[in-house]
């Protein structure tokens, strides 16, 4: 294995905080979603061009949960490695935590996976360097990463399936006790 074609989770793990100001709270004082969308996107794009040793695009974006809201003056921080790694792909992880720093409480606001392309100078992907897995948890995330694309391929095959299968009408049938009203033209 040669140091040129491979690069530990390590070596392009960052870090990003940032202080949640007004200007990034919606009507409700919460943070918009999309501003952490958009913080998560910087994270990942750093954390992948410093993987493949230059620009890179993100062309997906899986798991994105809210799971707690994040309050203006908290401190919000990105931890983003890179998890797997395709031919010119990357799979790029990234833990965000919010932190009040009066009563120095922090809680996990999201988990979520950015898929990011390198790109040459040509514009079209370039080949990305392998990943060296130094611990267990990174064999783990790794071989999760794995399972995931095959579920993933899984789940829109049996969308399409679905989809061929069924009639406009049909469907309609199975929406029985769900709060939607169909009224068909």
């Amino acid at each position: 294995m040669d140091d040129i074609n491979y690069r530990t989770v390590a070596s392009s793990r960052i870090s990003i905080t940032e202080l949640m100001i007004p200007a990034y709270a919606n009507f409700g004082g919460k943070i918009h979603g999309g501003i952490l969308l958009s913080l998560m996107d910087k994270a990942a794009y750093a954390c992948a061009s410093k993987h493949a040793g230059g620009y890179c695009v993100t062309v997906s974006v899986d798991g994105v949960d809210f799971l707690a809201p994040v309050e203006v003056g908290e401190l919000v921080s990105m931890e983003a490695s890179v998890h797997y790694v395709g031919r010119t792909s990357m799979l790029v992880g990234i833990s965000v935590t919010a932190e009040n720093v009066m009563t120095e409480i922090r809680k996990h606001t999201n988990t979520s996976y950015f898929t990011m392309v390198a790109k040459g100078a040509d514009d079209r992907p370039r080949e990305v360097p392998g990943l060296v897995l130094e611990t267990a948890d990174e064999v783990r995330l790794f071989r999760e990463r794995l399972k995931r694309r095959e579920l993933k391929g899984r789940y829109k095959e049996e969308l399409r399936e679905l989809h061929r299968r069924i009639a406009t009408e049909e469907c309609a049938d199975g929406l029985a006790g769900e709060r939607c009203a169909v009224r068909l033209r």
